[in-house]
């Protein structure tokens, strides 16, 4: 019996392109060549690898499978396995309106992005960034008593938005720097989850009470531009505000803006609305630490994303059950 026929749109790490040459007849892409960026061609590469073209196709976050792009895909697709917990670059009602299955990888991630996070925050508060540059350029001229100084994290109060797995982890790391928690979701969680943080309900409550701002939620039109000129005026004077989950929900003229005069004391970003393109007015400053998302860029998590995007496409593909991972 022939091999089910995947597509890789991208270079995967070594062991998950191994294992997929092992058991699927590979359309793949050796070199991360830009093809994967066209839903055009991505619907002509599905095509192709014979047997009326693939079964699975293994996408990464920003692969453009909006309607268009599903529309176009080959009768053969039965499930796309996305490389990432996010699915905001899925149109999943297209996908779904061609019965096409869409799976992802939660949980395997988790500590690794709340690590970036934490990583961005230290950076925003102590300074890092900027005294890096300094060091780089040949610009110090020695230790100084009022050189840098940044805020230490110790009696801080974090607040996280959006209290998931990435969050919580989050949280579990704050606490070890003494900081305070608390907390803005959609619902309360259960008392053993919360470790402690403090629930709030209301967004003004939330922002008014916090030093740290860390953001956690996920894109789509209900989150876009979530934090605006608004929110940003219901925060404390000289807080930070870090994101690891989606640039869409930065107003980014609006965080600019408070980062110029410094009502936002400094910020640290991993994600970018409209990435790889990052705002100009960021680059111009100072108080910003500007990372190109490398939430979950560890060799162990990248590992662990990919055996578990191809132990959805086993379940359909090689064993007619469903996914792990199954989205909706």
């Amino acid at each position: 019996m022939p091999k089910p026929v995947l597509l890789l749109t991208r270079q995967l790490p070594p062991a998950i392109e191994a294992r997929a040459a092992r058991d699927y007849a590979l359309v793949s892409n050796p070199t991360d060549e830009p093809w994967y960026k066209d839903g055009a061609e991505i619907a002509r590469r599905a095509a192709q690898g014979g047997h009326g073209g693939a079964a699975g196709i293994l996408i990464a976050a920003g692969d453009p499978f909006n309607a268009a792009t599903i529309a176009a895909l080959p009768a053969s697709v039965r499930i796309l396995s996305t490389f990432s917990v996010g699915t905001d670059h899925i149109d999943l009602k297209a996908a779904a309106a061609r019965n096409i299955l869409v799976a992802n990888t939660p949980d395997v991630l988790s500590f690794a992005t709340a690590e970036i996070a934490f990583t961005l925050l230290l950076m925003a508060a102590r300074r890092a960034g900027e005294g890096e540059r300094m060091v780089r350029a040949g610009n110090w001229a020695g230790w100084a008593p009022t050189q840098l100084m940044g805020v230490t994290l110790q009696g801080k109060r974090l607040g996280i938005l959006g209290y998931g797995r990435i969050g919580r982890e989050m949280g579990a790391m704050a606490k070890g720097f003494g900081m305070e928690l608390h907390y803005r979701n959609n619902r309360r969680l259960a008392p053993e989850l919360e470790n402690g943080a403090l629930y709030h309900d209301s967004d003004a409550g939330f922002l008014g009470a916090i030093d740290v701002l860390s953001m956690h939620i996920p894109g789509g039109a209900a989150t876009a531009k979530w934090l605006n000129a608004e929110r940003i005026g219901q925060m404390r004077q000289g807080a930070i505000v870090i994101n690891t989950g989606r640039g869409s929900t930065v107003d980014d003229e609006a965080l600019i803006a408070a980062l110029t005069t410094g009502r936002i004391r400094a910020a640290g970003l991993d994600v970018f609305d409209g990435e790889p393109r990052v705002h100009p007015g960021y680059l111009g400053l100072e108080n910003v630490a500007l990372l190109p998302h490398l939430g979950s860029a560890t060799i162990e998590t990248r590992d662990r994303m990919g055996h578990l995007a191809l132990d959805n496409l086993d379940a359909v593909l090689l064993r007619g059950e469903a996914p792990p991972a199954l989205v909706g």
